[in-house]
């Protein structure tokens, strides 16, 4: 009897232990990737999970993402009345939900009996997750880039730590070097921290080489409104082997005009020249599933 009960443990065992290690290696591989400071390879962030398929900051938007093989989720944190971390974009409740108001003002068992809008504001069946609710969706599949999370990062962390999703966590900022190290020292050992630098700015440079000097970061965001801009091009060969560049394509004044509506009429000027000619790994779209498809075009030529 004892002699079974071992032999079924052990089929349980080789049957469900590679399935657990299959949900862990997409992310494994999409941190290999971010490491990988000559990577050929391109990563796809959805911003705010794939909205056109579920209201933005979903779980439904986050789940269609990870179907469709996205890397990176970029998603937004509010606070509740009751000290609840909720994914929102805005600080109040009236664009994205059936609610009013702002978010500080209502405890999350109200929140819960509210529902999201879609990007066409119509009232659909999805509710306002929590943090909590995402990180245990996203765990072992996919990246998740967190925004207006840094005023409330103890909080995050302590989430991260009870879900063991620490590891799955990209935060980004605009502040010089010196002052990440004084805010969030403690915990650029544990969590990845993107610089985010607009190019257009006299002091731009400067604050990449004392990024690179100081904590030597594993991309940055660059945003810049005109070609005319010569640091683009510049950097897409000084950063090479040193930190790997994302662009954001929601609209063109953030990367030259090369945006998602130019890559829709033309990917290779849009897409395509970030890639090729500025030497973009990371780009973050609002037509997470375009870019994929461009993508696995490329590839094949």
């Amino acid at each position: 009897m004892l002699k079974r009960l071992s032999i079924k443990i052990v089929i349980l065992f080789l049957y469900f232990s590679p399935l657990a290690l299959l949900a862990q290696t997409h992310v494994d591989n999409i941190r290999k990737k971010l490491y990988d400071k000559s990577s050929k390879e391109v990563l796809v962030v959805a911003h705010r999970g794939d909205w056109r398929y579920a209201p933005e900051n979903s779980l439904a938007a986050i789940e269609n993402a990870i179907k469709m093989g996205v890397d990176i989720v970029e998603i937004d944190i509010q606070k509740t009345k009751d000290g609840r971390l909720i994914l929102m974009h805005d600080k109040t409740l009236d664009r994205t939900t059936t609610g009013k108001g702002a978010v500080s003002t209502w405890t999350l068992d109200s929140i819960r009996n509210l529902n999201l809008r879609n990007g066409a504001a119509i009232r659909t069946i999805h509710k306002v997750p929590t943090l909590e609710e995402a990180l245990l969706l996203s765990k072992g599949k996919i990246m998740l880039n967190l925004d207006k999370a840094y005023n409330v990062f103890d909080e995050v962390y302590a989430l991260l730590e009870k879900t063991g999703t620490v590891d799955h966590i990209i935060m980004k900022g605009t502040a010089p070097s010196q002052k990440v190290k004084e805010q969030f020292g403690k915990y650029l050992d544990k969590v990845i921290y993107m610089p985010i630098v607009n190019l257009d700015k006299p002091n731009a440079q400067k604050m990449i080489d004392d990024f690179i000097k100081e904590l030597n970061p594993v991309a940055f965001e660059l945003l810049y409104v005109k070609d005319a801009n010569p640091l683009p091009k510049t950097l897409a060969n000084s950063l090479k082997g040193k930190s790997l560049i994302w662009y954001n394509t929601l609209w063109d004044t953030m990367a030259g005009g090369h945006d998602d509506d130019m890559s829709l009429k033309d990917p290779e000027k849009g897409y395509g020249y970030l890639i090729k000619e500025l030497n973009a790994r990371i780009i973050q779209t609002d037509r997470p599933q375009y870019l994929i498809d461009y993508l696995k075009k490329i590839r094949r030529k």
